[in-house]
């Protein structure tokens, strides 16, 4: 369990156990999020906001890419201790990057394998884009370095948005309009994705290319906090700054929204993305407190106790995410006497008289527990899967 004090490490992996509980916090976040029993039936707090705003769901893709961050700085940091040259460190990265693209673009192929119209963006394709791009800025900067790139991605992407004037859908040519498809970011994605952009709307990408600059300062921001954790500094002390950075990103995210533009998880705007830094501050550490520097050695016993399945879902959680993915596309792909695998396993569900609201959110709940039944099975075999 580590001594009083220290960072608790799980022995079979070596990883801080706070870290983990955090990732699988997000990650079975994500699963219940993106497996309700009916779309058109869900609690407001698990859908994303229509445009402008925020929900307890536009926590979670920020919340991920953060904490890759943050595991980025420690992994980095031990195969450099390791001897691992700068140039191997960045090409080990990127390589591992393309792989996680890749197997997200391989499930957009899926159930219809036609790359005239396959959609190119996606979540795991954005976390692959933000590691790759900002794997060459965590070798080869320091702290400072990196805190300019982040003020440097953010002016770039508050330029374009802002100030560069662009045609619409409509033909229409403005600036600084975010609006649905009539943004900078929508036109740049018609320009170089056109045909290959999110079904939904065909004419933008919430995981679009110019999204991406303000989504790497999320994950720097998670580098950031990273480092800081791996100083010599006190435990507890770490944990105090961590919260107290996390109301400080609150306060300037919330002044952004205010003067510059509006928060905006689909559009990743620079007050999201700081937003929601200090939001993932906050949760990491109320982790770290509770899992690595509580005061008493018996809060620190029942914490990890009560949070060990979110530690076991973060052992694995890339793997997890890509097999609820596949899961969800198969049951929506597969047909059973003319309705698919899905709706016939949610109709029993859907039958009973507890509304159509909490059946939604009970075939989420069950889909979930699936999902750690896989987790759980790994954990106990030590199954650990990385790229």
């Amino acid at each position: 369990m580590g001594n009083p004090g220290e960072p608790a490490r799980d022995p079979s992996a070596g990883r801080l156990v706070s870290l983990d509980a955090f990732r699988g916090f997000a990650i079975a976040s994500m699963v219940l999020v993106n497996n309700p029993g009916d779309w058109g039936h869900i609690y407001a707090p698990l859908e994303h906001a229509k445009w402008n705003g925020w929900t307890f769901t536009d926590w979670i893709f920020p919340f991920f890419l953060f904490i890759c961050g943050v595991a980025m700085a420690f992994s980095l940091g031990r195969r450099a201790s390791a001897g691992a040259s700068r140039q191997a460190l960045v090409l080990g990265t990127v390589r591992r990057a393309a792989i996680v693209f890749a197997i997200g673009l391989a499930l957009n192929f899926i159930p219809a394998f036609d790359p005239a119209t396959v959609r190119i963006p996606g979540v795991l394709q954005r976390i692959g884009l933000c590691i790759a791009l900002a794997a060459p800025l965590v070798v080869f900067l320091d702290w400072r370095g990196q805190l300019a790139s982040i003020i440097a991605l953010f002016a770039a992407y508050t330029v374009v948005m802002l100030l560069v004037p662009v045609p619409d859908v409509h033909g229409t040519v403005g600036a600084g309009i975010l609006e649905p498809g009539r943004d900078a970011g929508a036109f740049i994605d018609r320009l170089l994705l056109d045909g290959h952009l999110w079904a939904q709307s065909k004419t933008w990408d919430p995981e679009g290319l110019m999204s991406t600059l303000p989504a790497i300062g999320t994950l720097l921001f998670g580098v950031l906090t990273g480092t800081w954790l791996k100083g010599d500094r006190p435990p507890i002390k770490k944990t105090v700054a961590m919260a107290f950075a996390g109301v400080i990103a609150l306060l300037v995210g919330e002044l952004l929204d205010a003067t510059l533009m509006p928060i905006n998880k689909s559009l990743w705007t620079i007050s999201y993305a700081v937003f929601m830094t200090g939001w993932a501050l906050l949760v990491l550490a109320a982790f770290h407190w509770l899992i690595d520097t509580a005061p008493s050695a018996r809060v620190r016993e029942r914490a990890r106790a009560a949070l060990l399945p979110f530690t076991i879902y973060g052992m694995n959680a890339l793997f997890l995410f890509a097999l609820s993915s596949l899961i969800a596309k198969i049951l929506g792909a597969v047909k059973v006497d003319g309705r698919s695998l899905k709706a016939a396993l949610y109709a029993p569900l859907e039958a009973l008289p507890i509304g159509a609201v909490n059946s939604s959110l009970v075939f989420a709940i069950l889909f979930n527990l699936v999902i750690f039944a896989v987790a759980w099975f790994m954990w106990r075999r030590r199954w650990f899967i990385t790229v």
